[in-house]
């Protein structure tokens, strides 16, 4: 579940779908290469201020929910993750590298969304729309009253 982050001059709640496809769309995710990179994802989030929400594993690409801080960027946090992740995939499972002749974990793309923590892009839409609407209809209904 994500948080709010409470820093000196700000609050925040940055949240992020990720999904990283394998080099050449490869079916290299089995259960092992799946429990290992969960493993390394919580290194990470002990080492950054990075935490993974969710993480889903298909065959040949990975899904990530993560929360960040605002000194991150997205493009940050993409390469910090694949760098970090690769290098240690191909550490713990030697069978990986074997199968991705050119060394590289990673396809070079992604896709990235950012991800509201209260409602869809529809309901916050609404909701930034009406703000100060009540408080004007309450004092024109105050001024309506002062009249009479």
């Amino acid at each position: 579940m994500s948080e709010y982050i409470h820093k000196s001059h700000n609050v925040s709640v940055l949240l992020y779908h990720l999904v990283f496809p394998a080099k050449y769309r490869r079916a290299i995710f089995d259960e092992s290469v799946d429990e290992v990179l969960r493993n390394i994802c919580m290194d990470i989030e002990n080492r950054y201020e990075v935490k993974f929400i969710e993480i889903g594993v298909d065959k040949d690409h990975v899904h990530f929910l993560i929360q960040s801080v605002r000194t991150y960027s997205v493009t940050k946090i993409v390469k910090m993750l694949k760098r970090l992740t690769s290098r240690e995939v191909f550490k713990r499972c030697p069978h990986v590298k074997q199968q991705l002749w050119g060394g590289e974990f990673w396809s070079d793309g992604y896709f990235a969304s950012t991800v509201g923590k209260h409602g869809d892009e529809e309901m916050i839409k609404k909701y930034v729309k009406v703000q100060g609407k009540e408080y004007m209809q309450l004092h024109r209904n105050d001024q309506q009253l002062q009249l009479f």
